[in-house]
């Protein structure tokens, strides 16, 4: 066990003092001859100066004890982990989980645990991650435990396993993904044996639910450093096993066939939507659709005559992959829709910005964008990576432009709500026809003519309407 010097026994005593509630639960389970441990991400955080209002703790009670412990004093309790040994309660705001000392394993074969209570505490932090997570804050005596070195690893700002990485995997191969998740959340470097681990085990993240994956991928993307945690899964062969197309950037290049690095790119460009975020924090889907918009190349890589390299509709091929990688992934339909339609418009602006924009273009573009508008003006800003400056500084400005376009014509017309000049109400009404295929197909030729010529009085309306039947064979 390590031992803290006194300011760092302070700095714990103190956040556990602003949390009286910990010191409080630690009485009500030594009073009943139970022992009680702030533990894991926790104590790590404690230790960060980053203690939040999530609280994990583990006991030597049995869950139905936890229970009986907590029924009366705490505020709300859910049973969602019971069979894994975890109570959950919430307390003047705060939530903690209280889990059963675990000796937990997998078998190799399945892709759940197989948990069995452990009889320890230095058992239960054995059995963790990694050595940042197992260490133990005792309640309510603020005794400090620390088997592993977890520490100095804090101050050495490195990830280890408490055991051998290779043990440590094979129980739960998820961790290799945590292990980039954590360096790219703390900006800590992965111990070289973790490495090696990762790189020769990759194969065992099949065993684990695409559930699982998304999950710990989703948090690693939204971390402060993704860079350093997607290059990592790229250099092992973990992103192969999930997410093929972003090692699949890498293309050759060679001295015949210039174009610039795909990957290399692609993470500048999750770099500069990262900087596009605000303060509202990490936007997954922002930063999925920069990750994402390019893995279209790959497939549609030409080389013309000149030694020119091509990607044409690689956004269209980009949008397809992307929408299939996500759905594999389990991604909620929405967030994929989202991530899709932004890589299938990201190149919208180029194609537009080959001559003067008429205000019909203006329009389609914000019409297609639709609420995906704001986060497609970040991507196309962030998708800007060349070093040429006058290049830079041209393309930003004619974005300007465009956005100062988008903002004038939305105020006189109202962009966001196009609609055709004439409901379906009044499409039936004009041509005598019931609701059907036919007054759909009106509805959509007065949109596109409102979407290009901007709105139509209701006289113009009427007299495009019934030109458009006249053509259609539907009047005489």
């Amino acid at each position: 066990m390590s031992v803290l010097n006194n300011a760092q026994q302070n700095a714990v005593a103190e956040l556990l003092r602003v949390s009286p509630v910990a010191d409080e639960l630690g009485r009500r389970f030594g009073a009943a001859g139970h022992e009680l441990h702030l533990v894991g991400g926790s104590v790590r955080d404690a230790l960060l100066g980053r203690l939040g209002d999530d609280l994990d703790f583990c006991t030597d009670a049995r869950p139905e004890r936890t229970l009986e412990l907590v029924h009366g004093w705490a505020d709300a309790i859910w049973e969602t982990g019971r069979e894994f040994g975890t109570i959950g309660i919430q307390k003047n705001g705060l939530r903690i989980e209280i889990t059963t000392f675990r000796a937990e394993a997998y078998d190799g074969v399945t892709r759940n645990p197989v948990v069995s209570y452990g009889t320890s505490l230095i058992e239960d932090l054995s059995r963790r991650d990694f050595t940042i997570n197992a260490m133990a804050v005792s309640l309510p005596g603020h005794e400090f435990t620390d088997p592993f070195g977890g520490l100095a690893d804090l101050a050495a700002q490195v990830i280890r396993t408490p055991g051998t990485p290779e043990s440590s995997f094979g129980d739960d191969p998820l961790r290799m993904l945590r292990a980039a998740r954590f360096a790219a959340k703390l900006r800590f470097t992965v111990d070289e044996p973790v490495i090696a681990a990762m790189r020769d085990m990759a194969a065992d993240l099949d065993r684990i639910t695409a559930e699982r994956i998304r999950d710990e991928f989703t948090k690693l993307l939204c971390g402060a450093d993704p860079i350093t945690g997607l290059r990592l899964l790229v250099d092992t062969g973990l992103a192969d096993r999930f997410l093929p197309e972003i090692a699949g950037l890498k293309l050759e290049i060679d001295e015949h066939a210039q174009h610039k690095d795909v990957y290399e790119h692609t993470l500048i460009v999750v770099m500069n939507a990262m900087r596009l975020e605000g303060d509202e924090g990490p936007d997954f889907v922002l930063r999925m659709a920069a990750l994402m918009h390019d893995v279209g190349k790959p497939a549609t890589k030409a080389v013309g005559r000149d030694g020119r390299v091509s990607f044409h509709h690689h956004e269209v091929v980009g949008a397809r992959l992307t929408k299939q990688r996500m759905k594999a992934m389990k991604f909620p339909k929405d967030v994929t829709s989202d991530v899709v339609g932004l890589v299938a418009l990201h190149l919208r602006f180029y194609g537009y910005g080959r001559g003067e924009w008429t205000d019909s273009a203006v329009r389609r573009y914000v019409t297609d964008a639709g609420p995906l508008l704001s986060r497609l003006h970040k991507l196309t800003r962030s998708d800007v990576t060349t070093r040429n400056r006058r290049k830079a500084s041209a393309l930003a400005a004619d974005y300007d432009a465009l956005e100062e376009r988008i903002a004038r014509i939305a105020a006189e017309e109202d962009l966001a709500k196009v609609r055709p000049d004439l409901d379906g109400n009044a499409i039936m009404e004009l041509l005598g026809v019931p609701p059907g295929p036919i007054v759909g197909a009106a509805w959509r030729h007065l949109k596109e003519l409102r979407l290009d010529r901007g709105p139509l009085d209701h006289d113009e309306a009427e007299a495009e309407l019934f030109r458009w039947a006249r053509e259609q064979g539907h009047i005489s």
